[in-house]
C-alpha cells in the first residue's frame, strides 16, 4: 500500500448504549484528511443492540466489530488498535462531534513533533463550558484536597489552588500536561506500539472503566513523550451521555479506579500505598457529601 493509500488516522470509538450519539459523532469525521483517508472503527460494548447493522448501513465505510460482550473501556480500544492501519490513531468517545479543522492541526502537530506524544484540543460542552478534564495534572495531594474541598472551584485562577484542572493556564493557549481526557487521545501509532510494548495493548486491561486513560498518560509521559493539550482548536463534547444511566456507581467507579492508577504508579512502598488509599477514601468521602449538598447526583473526580 503506499504511503498516499494509507490512512493517515484511524479513528476508533468504543460504543456501549450509544445508538443515539453515534449519528452525529460518524457523521462529522471526513473521509479524507490531508489527502489521505481516515479510517473509522467502532466497538461495540453493548452486542444485540442492533448497532452494528445500522452502521452497515448508514456508513458503510465505518468498520464494527462486536465481541460478543462488554469488554470495558480499555480492552475494547486495544481491539481497534489491533486491526486498524493509520499512521495515527484517534481514541474518541462516541459523544463526540468532530471538525475538520481540529482534526487537521492535531494530525499535523502529532506528526510534525515527534517527540509529542498524545494530544487533545479543548474538549466544549453542550452549554458551551470547557470539558475541565480534557487538560489535567498529575494530581498531588494537595491538588486532590483543594478539587475535593471546593478551593480549587474558589479560585480556578490562583495556581496554588488550580493544580488539578490547570485552570489558571489560558484555554487558548498550547501547553504539556499531566494528562488529557479519554474522550479524545491522539497520537502516532509508532509511539503508541512502543508504549504497548510485545503485548499491544496500548490501555491497561486491568481498568475495566476509567483510569486507564490517566495510566496511559502517566506511561506516555514516562517513555519521554509529551501529554499535550492545544486550545487553539476545539470540539464538542456531550459528556456523560453513555454512561448518565449509574451515576452513583459510576461515582464510585471513578474514585476506585484513579486510585488504583496511583497504586501500580505511586505505590511501591507499604506507607505510598497506605497514603494513596487513604487519600482517595477521604476525597471520595469529601466530595460526595459535598455533591449531595449541592443536589448533584453526579460526581466526577476528573
Amino acid at each position: 500500500m503506499s504511503t498516499e493509500s494509507a490512512p493517515i488516522l484511524s479513528v476508533i470509538i468504543v460504543a456501549y448504549q450509544s445508538r443515539d450519539e453515534l449519528p452525529a459523532c460518524l457523521g462529522s469525521l471526513p473521509q479524507m484528511l490531508l489527502g489521505r483517508p481516515v479510517e473509522i472503527c467502532v466497538v461495540n460494548n453493548s452486542p444485540g443492540d442492533g448497532v452494528a447493522a445500522w452502521i452497515a448501513g448508514a456508513f458503510p465505510r465505518v468498520r464494527c466489530l462486536e465481541p460478543g460482550a462488554n469488554l470495558g473501556f480499555g480492552r475494547a480500544n486495544n481491539a481497534g488498535f489491533r486491526v486498524t492501519t493509520g499512521e495515527c490513531v484517534l481514541f474518541l468517545n462516541p459523544d463526540t462531534i468532530s471538525n475538520e479543522a481540529a482534526l487537521v492541526h492535531c494530525v499535523g502537530r502529532v506528526l510534525g513533533e515527534p517527540r509529542l506524544g498524545l494530544i487533545s484540543p479543548r474538549l466544549v460542552q453542550a452549554d458551551g463550558t470547557m470539558d475541565a478534564a480534557c487538560r489535567r495534572s498529575i494530581p498531588t495531594l494537595w491538588d486532590g484536597f483543594c478539587r475535593a474541598s471546593g478551593l480549587a472551584a474558589a479560585f480556578p485562577g490562583t495556581a496554588w489552588c488550580a493544580g488539578y484542572n490547570l485552570t489558571h493556564l489560558p484555554v487558548d493557549g498550547t501547553y504539556a500536561v499531566g494528562a488529557i481526557n479519554g474522550a479524545f487521545m491522539l497520537g502516532r501509532r509508532e509511539v503508541l506500539a512502543a508504549v504497548a510494548g510485545p503485548s499491544g495493548a496500548v490501555f491497561d486491561e486491568s481498568f475495566f472503566m476509567y483510569g486507564d486513560d490517566l495510566d496511559l498518560c502517566i506511561r506516555v509521559a514516562r517513555a519521554g513523550f509529551q501529554v499535550v493539550y492545544d486550545g487553539r482548536v476545539s470540539l464538542t463534547h456531550l459528556k456523560g451521555l453513555s454512561v448518565a444511566k449509574d451515576y452513583d456507581r459510576m461515582a464510585a467507579a471513578i474514585f476506585d479506579a484513579n486510585r488504583d492508577v496511583y497504586l501500580k504508579h505511586f505505590g511501591r512502598s507499604a506507607y505510598a500505598r497506605g497514603k494513596w488509599r487513604t487519600a482517595f477514601g477521604l476525597w471520595k468521602r469529601l466530595a460526595l457529601w459535598r455533591a449531595r449538598r449541592r443536589g448533584h447526583r453526579a460526581v466526577r473526580p476528573v
